[in-house]
């Protein structure tokens, strides 16, 4: 079991098939493992509930083959039923408070959040770190709201006292000044995902990320 107080937040990957253009899921995911990604996030908005979980299934074995913690999106009985190190959740989803009590206290739970008061309800309500952003403009999800830039992440750092990573249109080109906020790490989609060697753009990120 994972212990959320001991997570690397540093480089956090969220996955899309639908920007793998064709290439196997899992041979991109474990690229970015030995580029050196440190926490995983399995984001399926399209999958059925059974292909949900069969991916999930194969996607925790991985995980816990190169010994990297793997987050499910959304789906609280996806992440139960394969024992995954946690969720994450959204403003629209299952309330934090909620999704806590049904995990448990020995798994990870994180939070999307753009802005100080959702930033606040979600660690009263028990979540171990927050998903901040969108911080620049992006093309990998569709979002509702403006990006916050990095001063609105600087401000929801300042707000809380549990773990902040930013997320939204983060790369090489402006990893330096999301840094400077104070963040614990970066969650990224395109930036590795959309690569043509992911290996080698996950592992310029988090040499970035050490660099600054």
């Amino acid at each position: 079991m994972q212990n959320p107080a001991r997570v690397d937040y540093t480089l956090y990957l969220v996955t899309d098939r639908g920007i793998l253009n064709g290439r196997d899921l899992f041979e991109a995911v474990e690229a970015a493992i030995k580029g050196g990604i440190t926490l995983l996030q399995l984001r399926e908005k399209e999958a059925s509930s059974r292909e949900f979980y069969e991916l999930a299934v194969r996607m925790k074995m991985l995980a816990d083959r190169h010994r990297i913690p793997l987050i499910i999106n959304d789906r609280l009985d996806i992440a139960l039923a394969v024992d995954a190190d946690g969720l994450h959740v959204g403003q629209e989803d299952l309330p934090v408070e909620i999704a806590r009590r049904l995990l448990g206290p020995g798994k990870i739970l994180g939070c999307s959040v753009s802005n100080e008061e959702e930033a606040l309800q979600a660690e009263r309500a028990g979540a171990d770190y927050l998903g901040a952003g969108n911080v620049y403009p992006t093309g990998s999800k569709e979002v509702a709201t403006p990006p916050i830039g990095v001063e609105g992440l600087r401000r929801i750092k300042d707000t809380v006292s549990i773990p902040v990573v930013g997320i939204g249109g983060i790369g090489l080109h402006n990893i330096e000044a999301v840094k400077e906020t104070g963040v614990d790490g970066i969650s990224v989609i395109s930036a590795i995902l959309g690569s043509r060697d992911i290996e080698r753009a996950a592992w310029e990120l988090r040499n970035a990320w050490r660099r600054q």
